[in-house]
């Protein structure tokens, strides 16, 4: 669990090298790996891993050998290449012991994969899934998400868009369903505090660490979901500031831990169209509300119906179709669940996970040294993300920005290069701040 713990200190959410490593050594035994191999030749890293993958699916009572543990060596090679120099300024001064210490200081648990309370559902992420999951509130979180909806939508929300989330999320958790979302302004604190108010359990999943809930405006009603039987759920550890990356990785969580995705109101852009495209690529059924024609902010909505990727949703009704009929076995009431987690059984559908996962994304954790499943958006992409990892005031040198933003120090210095040229950062002496004019950006992703 510890090792867990610090691999999610040492790596950006969504890093599917990452979990491709852990799930064929071990996040021990993977963790000491790292730490060797980033001061070694590429293909020496590469060989020692291939080897103790081998010694690990060889071993009596050892892991299973995955497609993940067994990629071509030049294939290896050229990804570790990448993967290693984004590891290696935060494994220069690693140490969990801060974050969990802050975790236990808000009453928070440290959720991993194969414990009672694991959504199983985030196995379909195969190597691009969490690590593990920072959790404050119920910490079995199977409970809660094995029959659940996430409403999603634009921050910059309309009165129709909240109302009509608002009463989505009171009729879903009026028949037991757990309502799921990103805990942002707009559609999402809509959708929470709509479940609240009918008595209902709402589970946040955040971009940031979970001592600080954000916005801070949501802070009351993101609090008091856990007074509710709800939680705040994170990828990253305490501490962790929210970032453009990281409000996309986290959207790929909302997809995977529930049964259904429903966009209620999204403009063309929006952040909650990846969540979407996420769901559909996890072959999880997904609804959109219709708006105004008239009205941008439900563009996204529009195109999403349009192009067959959502169906139309107009009521809680609809939106619980999405999920199917309820369990009927006598596992299908919140107690039953609790009663049979409690007692330390798996169950159900939502029971361990096995390593690596069905991955119905497709991705093996060898293609793409970043990646999670699907495409890149260009708030997720090198420049965005050393942008993000700027302070608003003063300087900081190219070393703090790789160990902030995640990434190695020469993709740094090159995204630093082009951002100079588009005068969104200068340099003073051997400081980087953020520059007075260039690119402009919108809000986060939803």
């Amino acid at each position: 669990m510890l090792a867990r713990a610090a691999w999610s200190l040492v790596v950006e959410p969504g890093d599917a090298t990452a979990g491709a490593v852990v799930a064929a050594l071990g996040a021990p035994v993977a963790l000491r790996w790292a730490a060797w191999a980033v001061g070694v030749p590429t293909e020496q890293a590469a060989e020692r891993l291939r080897r103790l993958a081998g010694e690990a699916s060889s071993t009596p009572g050892g892991r299973a050998p995955t497609r993940a543990a067994e990629p071509d060596a030049p294939v290896m090679a050229r990804v570790l290449a990448r993967a290693l120099p984004r590891w290696a300024p935060r494994l220069a001064a690693l140490d969990a012991r801060p974050a969990l210490d802050a975790l236990a200081a808000c009453g928070g648990t440290l959720l991993v994969p194969g414990q009672v309370g694991w959504p199983s559902r985030l196995a379909d992420l195969g190597a691009a899934g969490p690590l593990c999951l920072w959790v404050r509130g119920a910490p079995s979180l199977s409970v809660l998400a094995r029959r659940s909806i996430a409403v999603v939508g634009a921050r910059a929300a309309t009165s129709y868009g909240e109302r009509v989330a608002a009463d989505l999320a009171a009729g879903v958790v009026d028949q037991g369903v757990t309502v799921v979302s990103g805990g942002a302004f707009g559609i999402d604190v809509a959708a929470h505090r709509a479940a609240l108010a009918a008595d209902g359990a709402t589970v946040a999943l955040l971009a940031g660490g979970v001592d600080r809930p954000s916005p801070e405006g949501n802070r009351n009603v993101l609090e008091r979901l856990l007074d509710h039987g709800g939680a705040l759920v994170a990828e990253s550890p305490p501490g962790t500031p929210p970032t453009r990356s990281r409000f996309l990785q986290r959207n790929r969580l909302i997809a995977a831990a529930t049964g259904a995705t429903v966009v209620v109101e999204a403009a063309w852009r929006s952040g909650a169209l990846s969540t979407a495209a996420r769901a559909a690529e996890l072959l999880r059924p997904v609804g959109a509300v219709p708006g105004p024609v008239t009205s941008m902010a439900s563009a996204g909505c529009h195109r999403l119906l349009r192009d067959g990727a959502a169906v139309c949703v107009t009521d809680a009704a609809e939106a619980l179709e999405l999920l199917g009929p309820a369990p009927v076995r006598g596992d299908d009431g919140p107690l039953g669940d609790v009663r049979r987690d409690a007692s330390g059984a798996p169950g159900g559908s939502d029971g361990s996970p096995t390593p690596g996962g069905r991955d119905r994304s497709g991705g093996s954790g060898w293609c793409d040294a970043s990646g999670g499943p699907g495409g890149r958006d260009r708030s997720d992409g090198v420049p965005a993300r050393v942008l993000d990892a700027l302070p608003r005031r003063g300087g900081v040198p190219v070393d703090e920005i790789a160990r902030r933003a995640g990434l190695a120090v020469r993709e740094v210095s090159g995204a630093l290069g082009r951002l100079e040229l588009e005068g969104a950062v200068r340099r003073e002496d051997r400081l980087w701040r953020r520059g007075d004019g260039g690119r402009t950006r919108g809000g986060r992703p939803s």
